[in-house]
């Protein structure tokens, strides 16, 4: 159903395409939009090792909210900085690419346990993280990705 990767030789291990879902804060998910055009945003992501899924969070009404109701299959787009070589002028990108199903979050313990783990990508100031959950927890919705296909990919940016 999915397609092979054309260039096998850059292609990353399933430990690097984790490495990169972990340290990475953002990426970009796309879904079926209005009128059947493409809809990609950039968001925050929180990647479970354990459970192998992604976690975003936003609010309740939307056109990502729309869209997911009307068509749950979507794609997440990662990619870092990328590092040059010795010598070299180009970076080279990792990337990960994944196609799966997203739905809302119903248990809000869990919801809200998605939401700190993905402040503490940003801060580990307890005092404010509590305080965004207590402010905004409730007008939040929290999304999980459930993965179907996921690729890696470095790229010497040249």
């Amino acid at each position: 159903m999915f397609r092979e990767m054309r260039r096998k030789n850059q292609a990353l291990s399933g430990e690097e395409c984790v490495r990169v879902l972990t340290e990475e804060r953002r990426g970009v998910l796309s879904v079926l939009g209005d009128d059947g055009y493409p809809y990609g945003m950039p968001l925050n992501h929180w990647y479970d090792p354990a459970e192998g899924r992604l976690y975003f969070h936003g609010g309740k009404v939307g056109q990502r909210v729309d869209a997911v109701k009307k068509h749950d299959k979507v794609s997440y787009c990662v990619y870092d900085k990328g590092t040059p070589r010795e010598g070299d002028w180009a970076l080279y990108v990792r990337s990960v690419v994944i196609f799966g199903r997203l739905h809302p979050v119903e248990d809000r313990e869990l919801a809200m346990d998605v939401c700190r783990r993905l402040c503490y990508k940003f801060t580990a100031d307890e005092e404010y993280i509590s305080n965004e959950i207590l402010q905004h927890g409730e007008k939040t919705l929290v999304y999980e990705l459930i993965p179907e296909h996921m690729t890696g990919k470095l790229v010497k940016e040249s």
